[in-house]
């Protein structure tokens, strides 16, 4: 149920900690796909988390002062719009139901914004996210400026508003958390659901169906990112999205894919044999990698860096490699030579929340950030052997990667997506009964 209390807390913090003057906080825009068709709109992240509010053409504008003020402009009621493109909740009714102190028709933004920009100290906006809005913004800053013989001033200093928010988003409230379990929840049924449908001879997009199909199924508004469907040697591009090769026996299927809930995302890889067996040499790797990522658990905790659970995934997989004959030498000297990112070449994770790559700086001061409770990242170690000379052939296209989500607590982590098997005996159990 919509708490129009969560987000007026959320804007009364933003304030506090302006200190003085104006925000004006728009929403995406929507985007055309081809000739009149538009992209499915999905709203700003920022301007979600202080509004709740998801339709386009909306702008969140929040004053500072001895009596701060929450204004929305939004699209009018129009019943001809309305039967063609579905309900508006008008500024009388976005005011009422999301607890605005004002609001205006989105058509008044900019004679709104000349008057209440005036005399206001400080102006916060996200600059750089939208060059349209930049220009706009600063052109309204202009025509303030053309007041000056009336005694008002304009905005002597301008700040990107996402540096307050982005630390404000870092740290994920109760309510938000429980969303995020839930779209947990969602996408480890669908990732079960996929390895069921999975066999030899069915295509890449035909699993993909049956993560979509969970996700719309139980709620969610779909897919987080674009899904992962990769099989065989396909597995070894980290980013691949054309899903739409054959599975074929004895090849692993690596799936990175989840779903978004009410905003927020979740984020799921998996990796499992397309005939339900893992051989000797995949299991070898799996076993490392799934170590790796255990590794990286026990050490996401308070106190801990956020650099320190790559950097023991990092040890495991490297000596993994060493015991292999991926790579030579000892596993310091592979550390500091680099080699092993031949088969491991991207971080151990990123923060998760209302993007699948959520807001948040890595590091303060130049150090990695200390781990506090609230915070939520993904643990995602992988392995992605490529056919080379020095390979032994028995590893060639084997790509590996394990991936779940974990918030910080008080005493350690929780596992958001524990219900998706990961063990080798537990994968190839669920596989054994599928459907």
């Amino acid at each position: 149920m919509f708490n129009p209390t969560l987000y007026s807390q959320r804007r009364t913090r933003l304030l506090q900690q302006m200190q003085r003057g104006i925000a004006v906080i728009p929403t995406a825009p929507e985007a055309l796909r081809n000739g009149d068709a538009h992209y499915p709109f999905r709203f700003d992240s920022h301007f979600h988390y202080l509004t709740g509010f998801d339709e386009p053409e909306a702008v969140l504008v929040l004053l500072s002062g001895e009596k701060p003020q929450s204004i929305l402009f939004c699209r009018e009621k129009d019943m001809e719009r309305e039967i063609w493109d579905g309900f508006r909740y008008g500024p009388e009714g976005a005011c009422k139901l999301f607890g605005f102190d004002a609001a205006y028709p989105i058509a008044q933004l900019d004679d709104k914004l000349t008057e209440l920009m005036g005399n206001q100290p400080a102006l916060f906006h996200p600059l750089g996210a939208h060059a349209i809005w930049d220009d706009r913004i600063l052109a309204l800053r202009t025509r303030v400026q053309g007041q000056a013989r009336s005694g008002i001033t304009a905005p002597n200093e301008i700040h990107d508003v996402r540096m307050l928010l982005d630390e404000m988003r870092l740290i994920k409230d109760s309510t938000e958390l429980n969303t995020m379990r839930r779209a947990a929840t969602i996408s480890a049924a669908a990732q079960m659901r996929a390895m069921r449908a999975t066999r030899p001879g069915k295509m890449e997009y035909e699993i993909e169906a049956e993560l979509l199909h969970e996700f719309r199924h139980s709620g969610a508004h779909g897919p987080a990112y674009t899904s992962i469907v990769a099989g065989g040697a396909n597995a070894c591009v980290l980013h691949y999205i054309s899903n739409n090769a054959v599975l074929k026996d004895g090849d692993l299927l690596l799936i990175d894919a989840a779903c978004e809930l009410d905003g927020y995302a979740a984020d799921i890889t998996r990796t499992f044999p397309v005939n339900g067996k893992f051989s000797a040499a995949q299991k070898d790797v799996y076993e490392i990698v799934l170590a790796a990522q255990a590794a990286a658990i026990a050490t996401a905790r308070p106190g801990s860096h956020w650099n320190q659970p790559h950097d023991d995934a990092l040890r495991v997989l490297a000596q993994g490699m060493v015991d292999l004959k991926l790579c030579t030498g000892s596993l310091d000297g592979v550390l500091q030579s680099g080699d092993y990112k031949r088969f491991y070449m991207h971080r151990t994770g990123h923060w998760l929340g209302m993007d699948v790559h959520d807001v948040g700086n890595y590091k303060l001061d130049g150090n990695w950030r200390d781990l506090i409770p609230g915070m939520a990242l993904t643990v995602e170690p992988g392995m992605y052997i490529r056919p080379a000379d020095n390979v032994p052939e028995a590893f060639w296209n084997i790509g590996i990667r394990i991936e779940d989500d974990i918030v910080i607590t008080a005493e350690g982590c929780e596992v958001l997506t524990h219900e998706v098997p990961k063990t080798v005996d537990a994968i190839e159990e669920l596989m054994r009964n599928h459907d």
